[in-house]
């Protein structure tokens, strides 16, 4: 496969890149090629919240000019000499985290999202000093270690979003318990949201309950494979009347307003509260009462492991899970951008850059 190619994306080159649809095509710079990276031909890239809260500085940080993307699959074009498991022209997709030091206590038992080393997808800074790219862009190169191949079942729309979205809710249900015998709550029915019923689903539990503020995406949930939906603002009594019937919560809510207190009274005791979405401003307060008298626990947890996207991955292709997606030509990616703020997505945008599908 020809190594003629070169690295072009698109660039926010500040906070205002969004609202001004700013987002411009032009030349990005890879981190220097090893014999353990992969250079992958960008097919498809979901747009995340994530993406969002950085393009706009919102969890502060960002490091402008910037191309974000962080749910690729694509073709790989070039692959180093010490890579095993992936040869040129495999179609293989990349997640959140591009890179950590793979040898301290925390990568040894597959827990690299919570290594010291860990790099970030985009706006991250790789040991040689250059800054990682995402994947809104024509090309990208990343260390193998993060890079997966995507089982023949699932389409490449498909399989994009869950590399962050899907990851973001199966690696926490998972670690929990989700399966049979439990009943878990999905709070926020939104582009992570969607994915916690889907997982939830397949991973056996035995019922699931979805909570939103409004009904609207009542008919969405169930068909999804929802047992149960709370509309919260309907129902002014929603937190007593379905007390006691969780043991496990998956919140993807990034308001600061969170109403924790009312959350912790649908557990049952012993159950579990986790929290994935991530606010730009603090939280309220809370009382520390249920954790004491029921025994519950309020917990967090970001992206997941390789191991845990590999396991994913097969997962859906082995149940049939179907991530719902609204594709859009990454050329109009301005556009799609103000779409997502405006909450239209049902229930995630993935990009297709349309010169590289089907090569």
């Amino acid at each position: 496969m020809s190594t003629d190619y070169s690295f072009k994306g698109w660039v926010g080159k500040s906070s205002d890149c969004i609202e001004k649809q700013g987002l411009v095509y032009t030349d990005i710079e890879p981190k220097k090629f090893t014999e353990d990276d992969v250079d992958i031909r960008i097919s498809h890239c979901g747009i995340c919240g994530s993406d969002v809260h950085t393009l706009t500085n919102g969890w502060g940080g960002t490091h402008y000019p910037i191309t974000v993307g962080h749910e690729i699959v694509g073709t790989a074009v070039k692959v180093g000499k010490n890579v095993q498991g992936i040869k040129v022209g495999d179609r293989v997709g990349v997640g959140a985290q591009s890179s950590s030091c793979l040898s301290c206590g925390e990568c040894k038992v597959d827990n690299e999202p919570y290594c010291d080393g860990m790099v970030t997808t985009y706006n991250g800074t790789y040991p040689d000093g250059t800054q990682s790219t995402g994947g809104y862009a024509d090309y990208t190169r990343v260390p193998s270690h993060f890079v997966f191949k995507i089982p023949d079942a699932l389409p490449s729309e498909v399989a994009a979003p869950m590399l962050c979205g899907g990851i973001t809710m199966y690696s926490p249900l998972k670690r929990h318990g989700c399966g049979p015998g439990k009943s878990v709550g999905i709070i926020g029915i939104g582009g992570l949201g969607h994915f916690g019923i889907l997982f939830a689903k397949a991973l056996g539990a035995d019922r699931i309950t979805a909570i939103s503020r409004k009904s609207n995406k009542a008919a969405d949930a169930l068909a999804m494979g929802a047992d149960a939906y709370v509309a919260t603002d309907d129902d002014p009594k929603w937190a007593s009347r379905h007390a006691n019937t969780l043991d496990l919560i998956v919140s993807t809510v990034n308001s600061p307003k969170l109403p924790i207190d009312s959350y912790l009274q649908l557990l049952r005791p012993h159950g579990t509260f986790v929290q994935v979405g991530a606010p730009e401003d603090s939280v309220p307060g809370f009382s520390v009462f249920p954790l004491i008298v029921k025994g519950v626990s309020i917990s967090g947890s970001i992206i997941g492991s390789p191991k845990d996207i590999e396991e994913m991955l097969e997962l859906s292709a082995r149940k049939g899970v179907k991530s719902w997606v609204n594709p859009w030509p990454l050329e109009k990616v301005n556009d799609a951008l103000q779409a997502f703020e405006r909450g239209e997505p049902r229930y995630r945008i993935v990009l297709v850059n349309e010169k590289h599908v089907g090569k």
